[in-house]
């Protein structure tokens, strides 16, 4: 092939399905109220004032939605926050374009925000432009996007960037967030960014189940079924079937994220405004299936860098094809992580990060195979308590829960070796969990210094036995998915279904029945009422009767010493279990926390562990019968197993 036909095959590689036929160079231009960045592909434009983009258009076509012109901001007409006390920035945020949901703009008195360029192209020769709008808390709340109070929601310096390089089909974002040692306690709530799209995106992407057409029409639906597993999907948002464009998140890194390689989250939904804009979203600390905790204690010095991440646009023939090319990009960011152009900040480059090896070997009386099944390894700040107002209740949060602190996970392999690419030089515990082994590893005071490779050689891991193992029902796997119908947990309506499906309630016999068919995902209320049906956000509150849920095992003999039933729970609604053995009540399972994964249509959400002991002798030769029962109340107040195991101590 001829050199311009080469050049444009190896251009339009590069930027996946965006076809460029010159080299483009990155210009940056600003006026009183916003910079704008182009590349001829991507032109953005940034309010120096919030730290919103308020536009961002792909081969000249407007992504955004524009419910209010962009170009309407109160500051050109004069009014700003350094003249105005009672300055509020008017309805158009949270109503079009992107923004942080913790933004520059502060509350009450608020000091203007600092616009500054961090990258002028004209030094490097168009290849990059990057801006920043800071704003300083010092006495001030910050934030006034979704999730916050009409106040703000806490004291935290702000940083907010947008970078464009040439001959890229997107633009980048991230935020930094500082609290010094003279600011009060800090309690972050919803964060996360959202970017409100044009009305022709009509194909939401977020995972392979999640992978459809959703028009304006749809919008009665109940927004939580739009949720996916966050480590398993770096590329997700929304395409159209009329202009053939699309337009992705992509995170290169999981790093920054909470809640580590098992979080379910909010990727992208319809608003729930008469507008029903299509959002993408990308939440690094939530309320959603468990949430997340991202408190800093009064006086603490911390800071922590969101992103960046990749706001791509691109082109295609049909939404199949436009999502794999977001996909395919999602691995061109990954392999570029760390970016090379972030400087000046908390942000290790290349050279300064470290790799973490080992192997782990399996030493487990249950287990025959010494062969590992979805090995993740991570490496994580150690569990703490999360500082909260008077220290009430106390918050023990580890690394489902923190958003506080960075992670990083992999997956190992079936001898149980592992590495861990890029990590940031510091202390952490290192976790590991695998399918079929209850539990988790942990080991403490991994030290990981700048530019190391870390071999920790072999590390034994001798999962938690209470005695002999009676028998299980299930698989360890932090999921619901090998039960019934858990395939289905999106149907907003299944929590109804299951008194149709088990008129008589779930019995299961060890050794004959089928987890498959038999043991309903969901151990629910069981509805009696006809007119039952769900409403978005709130799930089934209408009310069922108590359920029970009973188990007949056969012993060849009469058990002595301690039975220990042993639960690993992955959805809670319930506050309490009851459990009767052979027909006498043994007690309560009590004292659980709650997720709202049934009331949010999922199967997974914060996985613990319970214990429930016994007197053996309540047990018999024979045939035995152990009943657990979710007491009457709304049908949401049910309970999602992992996994059920019982041991016998007979000592």
């Amino acid at each position: 092939m001829n050199k311009l036909i080469k050049c444009i095959y190896i251009c339009s590689l590069t930027l996946g399905m965006s076809t460029v036929f010159a080299q483009s160079k990155v210009t940056l231009t600003e006026d009183v109220e916003s910079y704008t960045m182009d590349n001829g592909i991507v032109k953005v434009r940034v309010s120096k004032v919030s730290g919103d983009l308020v536009s961002f258009r792909y081969n000249d076509m407007e992504m955004f939605a524009t419910t209010l012109s962009p170009d309407f901001h109160p500051e050109a007409k004069g009014d700003t926050p350094a003249n105005n006390p009672n300055w509020r920035e008017p309805s158009i945020r949270g109503s079009a374009h992107g923004y942080w949901s913790h933004d520059a703009i502060g509350v009450r008195g608020s000091a203007a925000a600092i616009p500054s360029v961090t990258i002028d192209p004209k030094t490097n020769g168009g290849k990059i432009a990057e801006v920043s709008v800071k704003a300083i808390s010092k006495d001030r709340k910050m934030g006034t996007g979704p999730g916050t109070g009409a106040d703000g929601d806490l004291t935290v310096d702000i940083d907010i960037r947008y970078a464009l390089e040439s001959n890229s089909s997107g633009v980048y974002t991230y935020c930094i967030f500082n609290h010094n040692s003279s600011y009060p306690l800090a309690q972050f709530g919803e964060a996360r960014y959202c970017a409100k799209l044009a009305d022709f995106f009509d194909w939401i992407s977020v995972d392979s189940k999640v992978d459809l057409y959703y028009p304006k029409t749809y919008n009665a639906g109940d927004k939580y079924v739009y949720t996916a597993l966050q480590s398993a999907n770096p590329a997700f948002g929304w395409s159209s079937t009329t202009k053939n464009v699309g337009l992705f998140y992509i995170n290169p890194s999981m790093e920054y994220m909470s809640g580590g390689p098992t979080k379910v989250e909010f990727m992208g939904h319809r608003n729930t405004s008469a507008e029903a804009e299509p959002c993408v979203l990308n939440y690094w600390r939530s309320s959603h299936y468990g949430g997340a905790e991202a408190n800093i204690a009064a006086g603490e010095v911390w800071n922590k860098i969101i992103g960046p991440f990749f706001i791509y646009a691109n082109s295609g023939e049909g939404s199949a094809a436009i999502y794999d090319d977001a996909k395919k990009q999602a691995a061109i960011e990954a392999a570029k992580w760390p970016y090379e152009w972030v400087k000046g900040v908390d942000y290790p480059d290349k050279n300064e990060r470290a790799t973490v090896k080992g192997q782990l070997v399996l030493n487990d009386q249950g287990i025959k195979s010494s062969k590992f099944t979805n090995l993740t390894v991570g490496l994580a700040h150690a569990a703490y308590v999360s500082p909260r107002p008077n220290a009430t209740p106390e918050v023990i949060t580890n690394w489902q829960r923190d958003g506080k602190f960075y992670q990083f996970w992999t997956k190992g392999n079936e001898d149980g070796t592992f590495e861990i690419e890029k990590v940031r030089p510091g202390n952490y515990t290192l976790y590991a969990f695998t399918d079929g082994v209850l539990g988790e590893y942990a080991q403490a005071e991994i030290v990981v210094e700048k530019g190391q490779t870390i071999d920790l050689g072999t590390l034994v891991w001798t999962p938690l036995r209470k005695g002999k193992q009676l028998w299980e029902i299930g698989i360890p796997n932090r999921n619901a998915s090998e039960f019934f119908k858990a395939d289905e947990h999106r149907d907003t309506e299944i929590s109804i279904k299951y008194a149709a499906l088990f008129p008589n309630d779930v019995n299961f016999t060890i050794g004959k029945s089928d987890v498959k068919k038999d043991w309903f995902f969901q151990h629910v209320p069981h509805n009696e009422d006809p007119n039952a049906q769900s409403a978005p956000f709130y799930g089934v509150n209408s009310p069922g009767r108590a359920t029970p849920y009973t188990i007949i095992f056969d012993l060849s003999s009469a058990p002595k010493g301690k039975a220990i039933l042993r639960f690993a729970i992955c959805g809670t609604g319930t506050r309490f279990i009851d459990i009767a053995v052979n027909g006498k009540s043994a007690g309560k399972l009590d004292n659980l926390p709650g997720d709202n994964v049934i009331t949010r249509h999922g199967s997974q959400g914060i996985w613990y562990e319970r214990e429930f002991t016994f007197d053996a002798d309540l047990m018999k030769k024979g045939t035995n019968t152990i009943v657990l029962t979710v007491p009457a109340g709304p049908i949401n107040n049910g309970i999602v197993y992992d996994y059920i195991r019982l041991e016998l101590d007979d000592k």
